[in-house]
């Protein structure tokens, strides 16, 4: 497989192929975040909003949680980022199954976005992945959390929370993650349906009577009901492992950028709105914790189309002792978590032997 190959050969976020954005395309770009900016910072009296939006924020001090035990912080203008969508059936997200404990990680993902911010790579982590678990500390509760050989990866989460997750995911790689963002059930719908749908195609039936989706093959604008029945769906996809839907959520991921990009200009109302779902529907680290930061951080990455994002999966193999886990291709894995660290492209030969990269959800998805 090319390094530019993925799930989006299997399913497909349709839209314009990138070209040189025109005059008027510029001019848009700059005037939605002149917009943005205005709305932020509360100018012509919209002062309003900014404490509105401020106070929809909630932030987690990560840094002070794991001390100095990280990996060292390389300030080469690179940034890494680890992004977490989040399972608790708790408040309004238990109508996708009743709450059995802690919440867990249901979608983890390394963003490492590029010096210059022109390219990212992101490396999605199943949650089936057996690792070992570092000693940490829980954010919340400030206890100790005893590590744990052969541990779920998405288990560092429901037992210590954001920062067992992050301690986590710097053991795993060897990268000290600049930021942390999480998104849970309900925001994620939500932003969805005020972003107006989005659009994708699918080019074979999906019928997932667990996740509640049921796709015709072809051309569909998915609400966020949808959009989130199809970044949960797993059974009826490849082996029904999760590394199937891992495919299906990295290609509607691009979709979604593109969706996101096409706001229009002189909605503020829509743009306002947009921006009061996605304030409460994520949580961040405290350096992200407010709107004049979060903003300051999204600035710094709009430049990014979906074609400039480079998505694989941590290279596993299944687990021999049990074929409903999978365990890391330690060789291969160096290699991803190494073409991070350097800020280089991911080598393609890195992914070819995973079996997050055999294709499996292509038979239903193409």
């Amino acid at each position: 497989m090319s390094e530019q190959s993925g799930s989006s050969s299997r399913i497909r976020a349709t839209g314009k192929r990138r070209r040189r954005p025109s005059r008027r395309r510029r001019a848009t770009r700059t005037a939605v975040w002149s917009l943005a900016g205005v709305i932020v910072v509360g100018g012509a009296g919209l002062g309003y909003a900014y404490v509105h939006l401020n106070g929809n924020l909630q932030a987690v001090d990560i840094n002070t949680a794991l001390g100095k035990d990280r990996p060292v912080n390389v300030d080469n203008g690179s940034e890494d980022i680890l992004v977490l969508g989040s399972d608790s059936r708790s408040g309004a997200n238990g109508e996708y199954g009743t709450d059995e404990g802690a919440a867990r990680s249901d979608t983890a993902m390394v963003v490492h976005v590029n010096k210059g911010h022109k390219s990212a790579s992101v490396v999605s982590i199943p949650r089936d992945t057996l690792v070992t678990r570092p000693d940490c500390t829980g954010d919340e509760s400030g206890r100790p959390v005893a590590g744990q050989q052969r541990a779920m990866f998405n288990t560092a989460y429901e037992v210590g929370g954001p920062a067992c997750a992050v301690k986590t995911v710097e053991s795993m790689s060897g990268i000290r993650m600049d930021h942390y963002v999480e998104v849970d059930f309900t925001g994620f719908k939500e932003l969805v349906d005020k972003l107006g749908g989005v659009e994708i195609t699918t080019r074979q039936a999906i019928n997932d009577p667990k996740s509640h989706l049921n796709l015709a093959p072809g051309t569909h604008t998915l609400d966020g009901e949808q959009s989130l029945g199809l970044v949960r769906t797993r059974k009826s996809v490849g082996d029904g492992s999760d590394l199937g839907r891992i495919q299906l959520q990295q290609a509607f991921i691009k979709a979604l950028m593109q969706q996101a990009r096409s706001v229009g200009v002189l909605d503020g109302t829509k743009l306002y709105g947009i921006a009061d779902t996605a304030t409460k529907a994520i949580t961040t680290d405290s350096d992200l914790g407010s709107v004049t930061k979060l903003a300051s951080f999204a600035s710094g990455l709009k430049g990014l189309d979906s074609d400039d994002v480079h998505m694989v999966t941590l290279p596993v193999r299944y687990d021999p002792a049990d074929p409903n886990r999978v365990v890391p291709l330690e060789k291969a894995a160096e290699q991803v978590w190494d073409a991070l660290r350097r800020d280089r492209p991911i080598p393609a030969s890195a992914t070819e032997q995973s079996a997050g990269d055999k294709g499996d959800a292509g038979r239903i998805v193409q």
